[in-house]
């Protein structure tokens, strides 16, 4: 058994296995073992890894579960040192997969790690899921090294490598025993912003979460749920549910309330740009995190019962008023530079 694990989830994306899956073989399969984890496909998908790829490990779970769900089952069977999770829509090259293994030998407190994440579509540009490394704002909107909002950044090696608040579930590194110790990702989630979630709360057991510019891949981005009405309800549900979880007592309810007029003001804009499905799916996310926020808060005790957090990777101005209001439309552009 490798020291490394190579966990890829699947549900009905062969087209995309059978493009990508023959670079990571070939870059990873000495070094790592690889397994396809996956949820209740109906499109083939187990039929070609077996037949084009026997050396791959496939586990099967009973229905589509999901990221965070669809992840959880299958992890349990794999017992190697550290997991490294990649989607099904990401290119890798040679030589992408040893620096992050090495993050995690070098730094004993480095609980997880991302790669540079760029357009697969064009290479000189920054991908939307993660980019160079995530950090979220004081009322828990979520930004990037190389991306804010819609603004993406030409990718230069501008960034170097250094200590982020989360890092992307398109592609990260982490210990397999801390992942099993803080029970993986949050299954209330279903997908979407589950892996800030979870780097949260190994940020409050004392780890860090790194980027790691010597590493590379190259993902297509929005491949499974595009830019639907139902993503803008899981991100809007799930962000609530990740500050309900995370954020201490005396912060929560106002930033809640700050929250419902900024959610709301985001309702008016996408009415007013003719989306009224993705309208609809804030006021929903909101009814049903209101609905539904007993069972978050019932986790909140044992998560900040033992937390040793440090706030510095927690920007404590608001992105919204600095990308739309003073039209600060890159992270240099914040004038930030936590350490």
């Amino acid at each position: 058994m490798n020291k490394t694990a190579i966990a890829i989830l699947n549900w009905n994306n062969k087209s995309l296995l059978e493009k990508f899956l023959p670079n990571i073989i070939n870059s990873s399969n000495n070094i790592a073992d690889i397994y396809v984890i996956d949820n209740y496909s109906t499109d083939n998908s187990i039929e070609f890894i077996k037949s084009k790829f026997p050396s791959i490990k496939i586990i099967q779970n009973k229905k589509n579960y999901g990221f965070a769900k669809g992840y959880n089952i299958g992890l349990k069977e794999i017992k190697n040192k550290y997991l490294l999770l990649i989607n099904s829509d990401v290119d890798v090259r040679k030589n992408w997969l040893e620096p992050l293994v090495q993050e995690l030998e070098n730094n004993e407190k480095m609980g997880a790690c991302q790669p540079a994440i760029l357009s697969y579509n064009d290479n000189s540009l920054y991908e939307y899921a993660g980019a160079a490394g995530g950090f979220i704002d004081y009322l828990g909107y979520p930004f990037c090294r190389g991306r804010i909002f819609n603004t993406i950044e030409k990718h230069n090696n501008n960034y170097k490598d250094s200590e982020i608040f989360w890092a992307s579930g398109a592609c990260f590194i982490i210990r397999n025993e801390l992942f099993k110790k803080i029970n993986g990702f949050d299954e209330l989630f279903f997908a979407h912003m589950e892996e800030i979630d979870l780097c949260w709360r190994l940020q409050h057991l004392g780890y860090k979460i790194g980027f790691c510019s010597k590493s590379k891949v190259f993902h297509i981005g929005a491949a499974t749920l595009n830019h639907s009405s139902k993503k803008t309800y899981l991100n809007y549900r799930n962000n609530l549910f990740m500050l309900c979880k995370n954020l201490h007592a005396s912060k929560l309810i106002p930033i809640l309330f700050k929250r419902l007029f900024l959610d709301g003001i985001a309702g008016v804009k996408l009415l007013s740009e003719g989306k009224l499905l993705h309208m609809l799916s804030i006021i929903k996310a909101h009814w049903v995190f209101y609905l539904t926020s007993y069972k978050v808060f019932s986790k909140r005790k044992e998560i900040l019962s033992t937390s040793v957090l440090n706030s510095k990777f927690i920007y404590e101005k608001s992105i919204v008023k600095k990308y739309f209001i003073e039209r600060k439309k890159t992270y240099k552009d914040l004038n930030w530079n936590p350490k």
